[in-house]
């Protein structure tokens, strides 16, 4: 059972890295850094699109309209981190008093 919340753990850091990768290239496609039309930057801004969109779709219909802020990477992000905060403290403990 450790072994699932070690993989949880992974996923969660994995996601956290695609979700501030996301945020960066959004950064660079605002500002005219790299080009849009560059087929390898198309694929990889593709991807990040699809994995993380659906993530910030419920936080962005809560989420009050700031113009041209997205607090929604923030937000999810310390969602992550929350869930990573308690597996470790509290369901890893449980786990190993349990015996599983």
């Amino acid at each position: 059972m450790l072994a699932v919340i070690q993989v949880i753990l992974l996923a969660l850091d994995i996601l956290w890295w695609i979700v501030i990768a996301s945020a960066i290239l959004s950064w660079l496609y605002a500002f005219n850094i790299v080009n849009s039309g560059n087929a390898f930057v198309d694929s990889i801004g593709t991807f990040l699109y699809r994995v993380t969109e659906p993530l910030y779709r419920p936080i962005r219909r809560i989420l009050p309209d700031l113009g041209g802020i997205d607090l929604s990477p923030i937000v999810l992000l310390l969602g992550i981190f929350f869930l990573q905060q308690l597996l470790i403290l509290y369901v890893a403990p449980a786990v190993i008093r349990a015996g599983m």
